[in-house]
């Protein structure tokens, strides 16, 4: 019996298949996370660079085409490269009086701008917290500053020549007359519109003047302030190169100005090229620190 079970057994079991040899996939190492990463930043700041550098390669050649007839009014880029190879290579000369390369016209441009500018800030976030406040301080002063913020920066250094007689006070005045306005319409923006809440529990705990504006209106207005100083910094900036054009000495705006009277125009172009690096520069630094103060947050 057990030997016929067996058999049985045996017989009712399935024919085993003929076995099929498996495929042979070659082995791929598997890509390290690290490289990976690492194309992914590499896509992100192609993505950010090439746009802007494909329209500028775009914006020099319809120029180098448009200009590069001898009777052009303007000059080509390689002409201009050309005719300011050494103010262009060379910035850090110095061969007194106001024959300086670009990094000093440009160092004395800002440090003009960064005593009237910060002068300005100090001033217009003061303004700002008393007009947000303060209803009657906005009844009486924020129509005298809308009427003010329209007047254009040079139509103020007759003004301030006539006042300060003396060129470099003059320069001050006009960027800080130019660059407190948005500064402070957005200060005062921003102070109205902390939640009443925040204001309840001040009263509440019985916070001072100082304490409630340490504590709670200034980490709340931080966004609106620095939306304001963004936008007065560049004011500042073109405030500052039209002034030096009539003050003259040492400057980037009275560089332009002599270039045009010795017929350099590309000298102006480059000038130019430079004053918009710095405008941007300035501009961003103003954001950088803005968001860090802010954590990130913006103005609404």
């Amino acid at each position: 019996m057990p030997a016929r079970a067996t058999a049985i057994a045996a017989a009712a079991s399935p024919t085993p298949a003929a076995t099929v040899p498996a495929e042979v996939v070659p082995f791929r190492p598997p890509v390290r996370p690290v490289l990976l990463r690492l194309r992914e930043r590499a896509a992100r700041v192609a993505g950010v660079v090439l746009p802007p550098l494909i329209v500028l390669g775009l914006t020099l050649l319809v120029w180098q085409i448009l200009c590069a007839s001898p009777k052009a009014s303007l000059p080509a880029p390689s002409k201009v490269i050309a005719d300011s190879w050494d103010f262009i290579v060379d910035p850090f000369y110095d061969n007194g009086g106001v024959d300086k390369g670009a990094f000093w016209h440009l160092i004395k441009s800002l440090s003009r701008v960064a005593v009237g500018y910060s002068l300005a800030a100090v001033v217009g976030v003061a303004l700002g917290v008393l007009v947000g406040q303060s209803l009657w301080a906005m009844r009486g002063l924020d129509p005298i500053f809308q009427v003010l913020r329209t007047i254009p920066p040079l139509a103020w250094l007759p003004l301030s020549l006539a006042g300060f007689r003396d060129a470099q006070p003059s320069a001050l005045f006009v960027i800080f007359i130019t660059s407190i306005w948005p500064i402070i319409i957005n200060t005062s923006v921003g102070v109205r519109n902390i939640p009443q809440d925040y204001r309840n529990v001040a009263a509440v705990i019985r916070l001072s003047w100082w304490e409630v504006f340490w504590k709670i209106t200034l980490p709340a207005t931080v966004p609106y302030i620095f939306t304001g100083l963004r936008i007065g910094v560049g004011l500042s900036w073109l405030a500052i190169v039209a002034a030096e054009m009539l003050i003259g000495g040492v400057g980037i705006g009275f560089f332009i100005w002599d270039a045009w009277n010795s017929s350099r125009i590309s000298d102006i172009i480059v000038a130019l090229v430079y004053i918009g690096i710095v405008g941007f520069l300035l501009d961003r630094l103003i954001a950088a620190v803005g968001g860090l103060i802010s954590h990130g947050v913006s103005a609404q």
